[in-house]
């Protein structure tokens, strides 16, 4: 661990925290998911750059050590697809094998959408590809947890009466195969704690994992939820816009 390097690069308009190891042409982007961060991956960042990969792996806008911007619209994937472009391009990264679990999924398959030009390759694990991402889906339960998530401040208060590595190790050791989830009448504190810990993670994987989110707290990450309804309406636009640029580049209108 202590060979992983740690930089601040400045990407479109956020300081972004990058955990870093391994140099050389072949390089491997890694996007966390919810409620992670950079340290993730830090057994596949020792492994693979052992085998002479440059390996990166960020913590994502508002998360970590990485700034968090106020405005829950500020977290669309064209946001955090951008910050990572412009990681890439502070690096002077051209292409890259991408690695995106959960919601890093998710943000990796829109990257290849949005900027296939910078993708050598894609490994997702977690979440398959949905042409439209939306919090409307099934099951369609006002206590589906990212219908819960939706409110601003409603969860981030109740975590605040709940101590953050037990917060974070209820959403880490769930392993119920149904949709999780959080019946208002209950709340979080009722959602089910793990038995034991995972063989995966230790208490002190808890604890450092905590001791950053209580110092960012779950706003930023929360806010992933809240503007995912954005990205279908924003790709029409965006496409339509570079659709009109072009005919009027041609002449056409």
């Amino acid at each position: 661990m202590e060979k992983i390097e740690h930089t601040t690069i400045s990407t479109n308009g956020i300081n972004m925290h990058v955990a870093s190891i391994g140099a050389g042409p072949r390089a491997i982007l890694f996007v966390h998911g919810f409620p992670e961060l950079w340290y993730t991956w830090r057994h596949q960042l020792l492994s693979l750059s052992s085998l002479g990969y440059r390996c990166i792996a960020p913590d994502l806008r508002g998360y970590g050590d990485t700034d968090s911007p106020g405005p829950a619209a500020q977290y669309t994937s064209f946001h955090v697809v951008g910050d990572l472009v412009g990681l890439l391009d502070g690096l002077r990264i051209q292409q890259v094998f991408l690695v995106g679990h959960d919601w890093g999924a998710i943000i990796s398959w829109h990257f290849c959408l949005l900027r296939p030009d910078r993708v050598r390759a894609l490994v997702n694990t977690s979440v398959p590809f949905s042409p439209k991402t939306s919090s409307r889906v099934s099951p369609m339960t006002d206590d589906f947890y990212m219908c819960r998530f939706q409110e601003a401040g409603e969860m981030e208060a109740e975590f605040a009466g709940m101590d953050t590595g037990k917060v974070l190790m209820k959403f880490l050791g769930y392993r119920d195969p149904n949709p999780p989830c959080i019946p208002k009448e209950t709340g979080f504190v009722g959602f089910p704690d793990p038995p034991t810990l995972p063989s995966w993670i230790s208490q002190e994987d808890v604890d450092y994992y905590a001791a950053k989110y209580d110092k960012s707290g779950f706003t930023g990450p929360l806010n992933y939820y809240r503007s995912i309804d954005l990205f279908v309406p924003l790709t029409l636009f965006s496409f339509l816009f570079i659709l009109f640029v072009r005919r009027v580049s041609i002449g056409k209108w």
